[in-house]
């Protein structure tokens, strides 16, 4: 397979009777008494037993360790021993950036895994040239050293990771991979896996490739199962001893399931359509007119959103295009899934829609669900993908309203939430595109909102202004110092609240601090025992809600930091303000409405309590009987007229 390697043994072994200089081949030292040697190493690895200074069951992978000298640390990788001193206590290894690092004798078998030099590691350090000629003429043959090495658990990740950058460049791996696929499928003692995260198996009897695949077909469990396989079959057609006799052993199996699942799960079966349909053709098979087709699937009615979300990726625009063959309503369906769907998803939706012609009711529909701040963080993140698209004039400051809402509303699925916050965040272009035809009151909007937002911490808020500032250099005056009177008198950037509300709010923010933060925190102490941190889903959620809380407390804090209470008992009444019940008329439908116009955390619009922050309670305040005011709220104009203005009184709590 490959020419073996004299490797010189770089071991210095010390002990009471002196040094022991391993200046030997590893093939002289074995026939001249390389287990002298060893057992030289192991009796005196067994006194440090007896004085009780390392454990009995340490002496055999210390003996390994000396012997191979080749190891493998779990934090710091590939290792090689250069020195055993038993006077002492201690070996000495050369790691990666931590050359001539000394170990413990009795702490080394806790920590190092002694590896042969046969061991891909042990090559790429002793023997890299001929590994690199081996990766470049015989590809499988490497494979089978990474899979000797790592015990028949070696998945194609790890086999990545092993060889690039080391052996095959970065650039090389894609096509170098595929030609490695190819030679094991061909050789018959790989097995390989579906999926990336299962290891590659190396099979002792060669087992040819046509009657490795049928095997694995006939083993398959579930429908899901079979249909990986068929997959492997129509890459592999060509390869096939007789293709004719496998679609012959395999299409009525296909068909049977498929039929079985049409009703119970149409997602799996319209996928396995597909497949069947690829393996088909690969195969050179014609099939009959009673199989089941996608007809069948569509006849049951399924819930379409839901079925081709469930897909792969690969299958979802054909899914789409053939439930458009089969309901006339596709395009009001296709319309009404968008905003409920993934953003590959809604890409594939559009797309489906514009080339059947309904361009114009797709950006009707875009347009109400942003004006009224319904639209979806992922249908957001399509929008803002194709900024520079047919859908671009749909890209307004408004619509930069809606992202925000849709982060607040979607902070339950921080996922979501995160893939359009990041993109706000990460993209140059965006803030620029929403704005370039901005007036700078709206630009100053825009400011406000990010300013006052809870969707982002400091540093990224900051971010976000200087994009802002970037596109519109005058508006660092006014995030610096904020809008100004004819006095130039700085805008009053406190929040006006009751005193109930304040107490209220410190308490909450107390509970965060006390409790909720020391509890997650412990989560993530927890958590951390499981292992793997790269695969403790525990740990990463208690992580992403870390990030909340403190997100939480930060805002809060600023919050409470600004806050100032009143008593509304002391509220004047020569105009409407914060402590006044203010009547009004709705001047477009002429109805008397009455209002209390209340601090930044009373309010409750069902009982006609507003915030004063609130777009109506803005529009009102400050202004004095037989005023007119003009606001929007959502996509519509409201026009109101003040007709009295009393002082709020505040209901006593009942018992």
């Amino acid at each position: 397979m490959y020419a073996k390697v004299e490797r010189r043994f770089p071991l210095v072994f010390a002990s009471a009777r002196g040094y022991y200089r391993g200046t030997l081949s590893v093939t002289r030292a074995l026939s001249r008494g390389r287990s002298d040697v060893q057992r030289l190493m192991k009796e005196e690895f067994e006194k440090m037993v007896a004085a009780g200074k390392i454990r009995t069951g340490d002496v055999d992978p210390l003996v390994r360790l000396a012997t191979e000298g080749f190891c493998i640390h779990k934090s710091w990788g590939f290792g090689q021993v250069k020195t055993v001193d038993v006077v002492l206590g201690k070996m000495t290894v050369d790691f990666v950036g931590r050359s001539g690092h000394a170990i413990d004798l009795a702490f080394a078998p806790k920590i190092l895994t002694p590896i042969s030099k046969e061991h891909i590691e042990a090559r790429k350090s002793t023997d890299m040239e001929n590994l690199k000629q081996l990766a470049a003429l015989h590809h499988y043959q490497v494979i089978k050293v990474i899979i000797d090495s790592y015990g028949n658990v070696a998945t194609s990740e790890k086999v990545q990771e092993v060889l690039v950058p080391d052996v095959i460049d970065k650039d090389d791996y894609k096509k170098w991979w595929e030609t490695a696929r190819r030679e094991m499928k061909k050789d018959g003692h790989f097995k390989l896996p579906t999926k990336k995260s299962e290891p590659i198996e190396y099979q002792a009897q060669d087992i040819p490739l046509q009657e490795r695949l049928l095997n694995e077909f006939n083993n398959a469990r579930g429908l899901k199962a079979r249909l990986a396989v068929a997959l492997e079959i129509t890459k592999s057609a060509r390869d096939l001893d007789d293709a004719s006799v496998v679609a012959e052993k395999t299409l009525g199996k296909l068909n049977e399931e498929i039929g079985t699942h049409a009703r119970t799960k149409p997602g799996l079966a319209l996928e396995a359509l597909m497949v069947r349909d690829d393996f088909a053709k690969a195969l050179g098979a014609e099939l009959a007119e009673n199989v089941p087709n996608d007809g069948t699937v569509w006849a049951a009615k399924p819930q379409l959103a839901e079925l081709v979300a469930g897909m792969p990726a690969t299958y979802q625009r054909r899914a789409l295009e053939s439930f458009q063959a089969h309901d006339e309503t596709w395009a009001e369906v296709l319309i009404d899934i968008i905003n409920q769907s993934p953003v590959r998803l809604v890409s594939e939706c559009v797309s489906l829609l514009v080339s059947g012609g309904q361009l114009d009711q797709l950006k009707a529909e875009l347009g109400k669900l942003i004006n009224h701040h319904n639209a979806g963080a992922e249908l957001l993140l399509w929008l803002a993908k194709d900024k520079s698209g047919e859908f671009s004039e749909i890209l307004t400051p408004e619509t930069f309203g809606a992202m925000l809402s849709a982060i607040e509303r979607e902070t339950s699925d921080e996922k979501r939430a995160c893939k359009l916050r990041d993109f706000l965040l990460t993209d140059g272009g965006i803030l620029e595109e929403i704005t370039k035809d901005a007036d700078i009151g709206i630009v100053k909007d825009i400011t406000r909102a990010i300013q006052m937002t809870t969707c982002f911490e400091g540093m990224d808020k900051r971010s976000l202004l200087g994009k802002i500032v970037k596109a519109f250099p005058d508006i660092q005056e006014f995030i610096t110092h904020g809008e100004k009177d004819k006095a130039e008198k700085p805008v009053d950037t406190t929040l006006i609240v009751s005193w109930a509300s304040l107490e209220r709010r410190k308490v909450e923010l107390e509970d965060l601090v006390q409790k909720k933060i020391p509890a997650n925190s412990k989560e993530i102490e927890i958590a951390r025992e499981y292992g793997d941190l790269r695969e403790n889903h525990e740990f990463k959620a208690a992580k992403e809600q870390q990030k909340v809380l403190l997100a939480h407390k930060a805002d809060m804090e600023n919050e409470v930091d600004r806050a100032r209470g009143m008593n509304y008992a002391d509220a004047t009444t020569e105009a409407a303000n914060v402590g006044t019940r203010v009547t009004v008329t709705n001047l477009d439908t002429n109805e008397r409405e009455e209002y209390a116009l209340l601090g930044a955390w009373d309010g409750d619009p069902d009982n006609n309590l507003l915030s004063y922050l609130t777009p109506m309670g803005q529009a009102i305040r400050g202004r004095t009987v037989g005023e007119e005011v003009e606001f929007q709220l959502g996509d519509e104009t409201r026009h109101l007229r003040v007709e009295a203005i009393a002082p709020y009184v505040v209901e006593p709590a009942t018992a």
